[in-house]
């Protein structure tokens, strides 16, 4: 296996950016709940190493959440079943060996302090996922209170109270004292806003320097991209990851060197990544997009291109994934490259993207027979649309394209 040079909070900050597509309203409403956690944790005298880990989390807290009516559900103050995101949140993020120390804290940020105080928990932990539940909570108030009044300042009394109120109960009181604190300049209400969050986020990412990732390491948190994407859809699970399966599948039978063979793989699990903007409804739909949904529904390919591009080293992984729509003679999208400006990890990414969603039932068709699969493949070669050697390739070797597409031997 291939080693990658990866800024981990580069990473991060691009789950962070995909996580934004979710909930288009409320875009940097993780970047906001770091910056506030870390601003109380300074007041808290944590040291650099717990704020780290305090931002991280809550950069992240809401890994847990795909599906855009749930978005909306925890715009609420209060919400009965907010706490289901945590609970798939921590799980994804334990399957992450460099991020599963995030995974208590991302599970109790929506457990009030009266129940959390007496779980068997490090007093860290719980203060951590304590702190982000409460400026979590602060950032939602700040969002409801601008949509009837823009300047912020109009509203931070009323924000601060209701906060309070909640001291002893919901949070914890030293942390509602260091938040009453903080947030007691028109500075930190200032400071919510986009460009200086991104600027404060920027900072966060360059204390972090590039450091050798192992395949697996980088794999395990690249899973937490494509479980977030496939999740919003009960018809696209493990879709992402049977992308990747095929692909990689395909690239060893086309002899490319192993570091291809890994990247590949990569590019195949977030090259959906940028769906995340897409509204369920359409994901969902049973009948044929209208034109309309169709020409939202192509910006996701290059929705990908800008989330992954941030991250250092992942320059061609970025480029192939969004490719999967493009097409051998131009007539792809978004960028509309014909054969000549396509590589081979690109194009093989293309066949294997259509392989897997026809043999995925959805909600328009049920799933296909591996022989009627080829037969469409080769109407798209035909069409000038899918590489011919590359489904020569799979024709070859159908039953064991299938098999890697639909996950079939991982889950012997």
């Amino acid at each position: 296996m291939s080693d990658f040079n990866i800024n981990l909070h580069e990473a991060i900050y691009s789950l962070s950016d995909a996580l934004d597509l979710v909930g288009v309203t409320q875009v940097n409403h993780g970047k906001r709940v770091a910056y506030m956690a870390a601003e109380c944790g300074k007041i808290m005298n944590w040291s650099t190493d717990q704020l780290d880990h305090l931002f991280q989390a809550g950069i992240l807290h809401d890994c847990g959440v795909s599906n855009t009516e749930v978005h909306k559900k925890l715009a609420q103050f209060e919400w009965e079943q907010e706490k289901g995101h945590c609970q798939v949140g921590a799980k994804v993020l334990k399957s992450a060996s460099l991020l599963s120390p995030l995974s208590d804290t991302v599970l109790h940020h929506h457990t009030h302090w009266n129940d959390l105080k007496d779980l068997d928990l490090p007093l860290q932990t719980k203060l951590n996922a304590n702190c982000i539940y409460m400026v979590d909570r602060v950032d939602i108030l700040t969002l409801g209170c601008r949509l009837k009044e823009p300047d912020i300042l109009v509203s931070v009394d009323e924000i601060r109270s209701k906060i309070f109120e909640k001291k002893d109960d919901w949070f914890h009181p030293e942390l509602v004292d260091a938040f009453m604190r903080v947030s007691d300049s028109e500075a930190f209400w200032f400071s919510l806003e986009r460009e200086f969050i991104s600027g404060y986020v920027a900072t966060w990412v360059d204390h972090e320097s590039t450091s050798k990732l192992s395949f697996p390491e980088l794999k395990s948190i690249v899973r937490i991209f494509s479980y977030v994407v496939d999740a919003k859809s009960t018809y696209t699970r493990e879709h992402s990851e049977g992308v990747a399966s095929l692909a990689r599948y395909l690239g060893e039978l086309l002899k490319l060197s192993e570091k291809s063979c890994d990247s590949i793989e990569l590019a195949g699990l977030l090259h959906d990544i940028g769906k995340l903007r897409v509204p369920d409804y359409i994901l969902e739909k049973a009948g044929k997009l209208t034109d309309s949904e169709f020409k939202t529904m192509k910006r996701h390919s290059f929705d990908t291109y800008n989330i992954l591009k941030q991250i250092k080293g992942f320059e061609e992984i970025a480029q192939w994934a969004s490719d999967h729509h493009e097409r051998i003679d131009g007539g792809g999208y978004p960028y509309h490259r014909d054969k000549s400006r396509l590589s081979i990890e690109a194009r093989t990414i293309a066949v294997a993207d259509v392989f897997q969603s026809l043999a995925q039932k959805r909600p328009y068709r049920d799933a296909l027979a591996p022989q009627e699969i080829q037969d469409i493949l080769n109407q798209q070669v035909a069409s000038g649309h899918l590489d011919a050697s590359i489904v020569q390739l799979v024709e070859g070797h159908l039953t064991q394209c299938w098999e890697a597409a639909l996950l079939i031997n991982s889950k012997k």
